[in-house]
């Protein structure tokens, strides 16, 4: 298996959205509008400042895609890099390529000199993820997550 990971560019869009919207359906059983997934995609591809988007390559195809998106810490006077949108191919799954994905964004992290840390949140009965979390050397905090949408 050759596995590389890269960063995404914009004519990653159209994959990366329809990779959201499996994970979506998935994690959480809900169905996202394709058109404001692939305008969100494109939006952040276009602002590197506020995020970016990984994907791994195995085998010269896409095997998945991770997003890291910016949050600035006043406590610790560094930048936060959140992990989301994390989808892995089925048939890739249980492979590596996640741990590939991961390693590579924390490597990219640390390198990084304002970057604090690594974040993620998860959905709460999604086990299996935990697990992969916990074994890439992440730790559950004390947090709780909250939000109020707007239509």
């Amino acid at each position: 298996m050759n596995l590389i990971i890269k960063a995404a560019t914009a004519d990653d869009a159209e994959a990366l959205a329809e990779f959201n919207s499996l994970m979506a359906m998935e994690t959480e059983n809900l169905k996202l509008d394709p058109e404001t997934v692939k305008n969100g995609v494109k939006r952040l591809l276009q602002r590197p400042e506020q995020g970016h988007y990984y994907i791994a390559w195995v085998d010269g195809e896409r095997a998945g895609s991770a997003m890291i998106t910016h949050e600035w810490s006043d406590w610790r006077d560094g930048q936060m890099w959140w992990i989301q949108s994390v989808f892995i191919e089925k048939v890739h799954r249980r492979k590596g390529v996640f741990r590939a994905l991961y390693k590579h964004m924390a490597a990219q992290a640390k390198q990084s000199p304002d970057t604090c840390g690594l974040r993620l949140y998860v959905e709460q009965h999604n086990h299996g993820a935990q697990a992969t979390y916990k074994a890439m050397g992440m730790q559950e905090t004390h947090y709780r997550l909250y939000e109020q949408m707007f239509e």
